[in-house]
């Protein structure tokens, strides 16, 4: 029986399994296959056919997937209804009133996720402490709902203003709602994220809304085919903030699922950090569309609260701090107006892909421009037959225009590829406080390899580590994650005037409901770990840093050590700290972590083990010339593998080049690591 993790990327389609009854890595088996856009179950299905494992021989199959993201960017979803409190109807379209580019009169704000002809409002306001200021209309509400019901929209959010603090209000409107469109599927605010500030609650009700007839068919539709093929298997599905939930509670919150697939890199990073002893790591992760990059202190993941989908589209469920930029193996390259070589963000996906695939693509890729530079083997690792003549065809439309050779623009495309992803790694790094020095950077994707030294240099990161299945690392991550819960409440008190009883009372609370969804999701109580934190500000601040709570019942002498880690965490956040100004508790979060079983070290090393064949030779193209250099493929790398740029060592989903100026070997997990040759 086999537990299997599975990613599905824009290009790719990812699998990786581990046999429970042989968990070593003999018991290990791998799968990378083109996704399939027009629906993507059947790239996981395709995946499991490629490993050769029957769905009846799955014990546990846990899901990466960007379906929810990408339909929340495309807008490729039934558009909800949106019921809010009557003034407030322009919430999701005014925003902040903050301009992206301060100076750029011509700049257009992204189109809201539910038109102002989608949203409806309705008389009643409450409080900020919870009070009925104003009652609910309930005959109003009524007719708004056989409004919405004539109209033929299932998917409705409720979003009241001040409903953070008392939800009496929408869960009667719920009622109303169900007795008039009893099929309806309805997300209210104080459910989704009772947090302080219309916004972000707001925003967050609404993808809610939109995403749950798109997740909950998409899920409904990968069950059913895999149960046809005899699966009995639980299906679990990664979250944006590391951990990972039933399918069924997915379908209910696929709010949770917008970092799903990047998320995975950051578990095996968890998980690498912990093998290697090494804390410390920039996890990046080059695919087929984009880069990911995300930063790991003391083993774990850092998370925001302050994550964007786009501007001023704020999503306030908590989420691993993963920057993403479109930067990959399919990102194509161009001539801006000025006249200058630029790569990316557009991508040439899985269809049809970069030019030397040979399925219709005509725009020059990253992808190509490794295969024309020898840096990739043109058979992709014994996946498929790459075309040469295509790609230097591709690259020769950027190429003559700049009066270059198709080697030297195909150069520069990688030297900008670099660039930009060593950018994105300096925003979860120094644009944080963190010195890229202090941590070592791993290299996940397909892709992420073959550029990993180049990008890590130019962001001022000293070492790089490259998995033996670094290929398909998110699919990896996805079997080492833990079920894991993030919930959180309003509870605004200075802190010196906080009433304990009720703190106390509100923890235990969010606790209570964090152990109902662990045992939903099938968790053993034994192995459930409660962290406790608190967001926390100076009165008069408009931010807020996260900053853990004391174990137990708190009393008034925990509120000494509460002050002072709040004093720690917002100097590392930001620099300083002050202990003359007052400080104020704002939300509360409790993080419920239920423990899985992980694989063995054993599993990691792969197939590098038992390598000892010689290198081949193959023309590669480094600093403007040819020069024939040593390829080392499965058969000729073992653990001990000492090697000098340049060279090119292959592996069964990836490659990894050690420019002229860098070393690498191979320590005893199979890892490839390279630095300078000056160290």
């Amino acid at each position: 029986m086999f537990r299997i993790g599975v990613d599905i990327g824009g290009t790719f389609t990812d699998l990786y399994a581990l046999d429970e009854t042989n968990p070593t890595s003999g018991g290990v088996r791998t799968a990378k296959v083109l996704s399939t856009p027009e629906d993507l179950s059947l790239g996981v299905l395709n995946a499991l056919h490629s490993a050769g494992i029957s769905p009846a021989e799955i014990s546990t199959i846990v899901h990466g997937t960007t379906v929810a993201t990408n339909a929340l960017l495309e807008r490729k979803y039934p558009e909800p209804a949106f019921i809010t409190t009557a003034g407030f109807r322009d919430v999701l379209e005014i925003g902040r009133q903050r301009r992206q580019a301060l100076y750029d009169p011509y700049q257009v704000k992204p189109e809201p996720l539910v038109s102002r002809a989608n949203r409806y409002t309705v008389t009643e306001k409450l409080g900020a402490d919870g009070s009925v200021v104003k009652p609910l209309d309930e005959a109003e509400l009524r007719a708004k709902a056989e409004e919405i019901r004539d109209r033929g929209i299932r998917n409705i959010g409720v979003a009241f203003i001040n409903a953070y603090n008392s939800g009496k209000h929408e869960q009667r409107a719920r009622e109303i709602i169900l007795d008039v469109i009893p099929d309806a599927r309805i997300a209210l605010s104080s459910e989704t994220r009772p947090k302080v500030r219309e916004l972000g609650r707001f925003v967050t009700t609404a993808i809610r809304a939109a995403m749950m007839p798109v997740v909950g068919d998409y899920m409904t539709r990968l069950e059913t085919k895999l149960e046809e093929e005899g699966s009995t298997a639980p299906l679990y599905i990664v979250k944006s903030n590391g951990g990972m939930m039933s399918a069924s509670n997915a379908k209910e919150h696929p709010e949770e699922l917008i970092e799903s697939g990047p998320a995975g890199g950051v578990a095996a990073g968890a998980y690498l950090a912990n093998l290697l002893e090494a804390p410390n790591l920039i996890v990046t992760d080059v695919g087929g569309t984009s880069f990911e990059a995300a930063l790991m202190e003391n083993g774990r993941g850092l998370v925001t609260d302050e994550y964007e989908l786009e501007w001023e589209m704020p999503v306030i469920v908590p989420m691993l701090d993963i920057r993403s930029i479109g930067a990959g193996g399919g990102s194509t390259a161009w001539i801006d107006s000025g006249g200058s070589l630029r790569v990316g963000p557009q991508s040439a996906g899985a269809v049809p892909g970069p030019a030397c695939y040979g399925r219709g693509g005509t725009q020059p890729t990253v992808t190509d421009a490794n295969l024309v530079l020898g840096r990739i083997n043109p058979d992709l690792s014994g996946k498929f037959l790459l075309d040469i003549a295509a790609a230097e065809q591709a690259l020769a439309t950027v190429a003559e225009p700049l009066g270059m050779t198709i080697h030297q623009a195909a150069e520069g495309i990688l030297a900008i590829l670099c660039e930009n992803m060593a950018g994105a790694i300096r925003m979860v790094s120094s644009d944080r406080g963190r010195d890229p020095r202090d941590h070592a950077m791993v290299a996940f994707g397909g892709a992420g390899g073959l550029s990993a030294f180049e990008t890590a240099w130019g962001a001022g990161v000293e070492k790089v580590i490259v998995p033996p299945y670094g290929g398909v690392a998110c699919a990896f991550g996805a079997i080492t994650m833990d079920v894991r819960h993030d919930l959180e409440a309003t509870f605004y008190h200075p802190l010196d005037e906080v009433d304990m009883s009720a703190f106390n009372q509100s923890l235990d609370a969010l606790e209570e409901h964090a152990r109902e969804l662990l045992a939903s999701d099938g968790a053993n109580a034994e192995t459930v770990t409660i962290d406790r934190s608190a967001a926390m500000r100076y009165i008069g601040q408009s931010y807020e840093v996260t900053t853990p709570l004391p174990d137990g019942e708190l009393t008034t002498a925990s509120l000494d050590e509460i002050t002072k880690s709040f004093y720690v965490a917002h100097e590392q956040e930001y620099g300083v700290y002050s202990t003359e100004f007052p400080v104020a508790v704002v939300n509360l979060r409790i993080t419920a972590v239920g423990v899985t079983s992980k694989p063995a070290a054993s599993a990691m090393a792969g197939t590098v083990a038992e390598g000892s064949g010689q290198p081949k030779k193959r023309q590669v193209y480094f600093g403007g010339a040819f020069s024939e250099v040593d390829v080392y493929d499965p058969s000729s790398t073992h653990i001990g593998l000492r090697v000098d740029g340049p060279a090119i060592i292959e592996q069964e989903h990836g490659g990894v080049v050690v420019p002229p100026l860098a070393k690498a070997h191979v320590d005893q997990f199979g890892n490839i690591v390279l630095e300078s040759k000056e160290k």
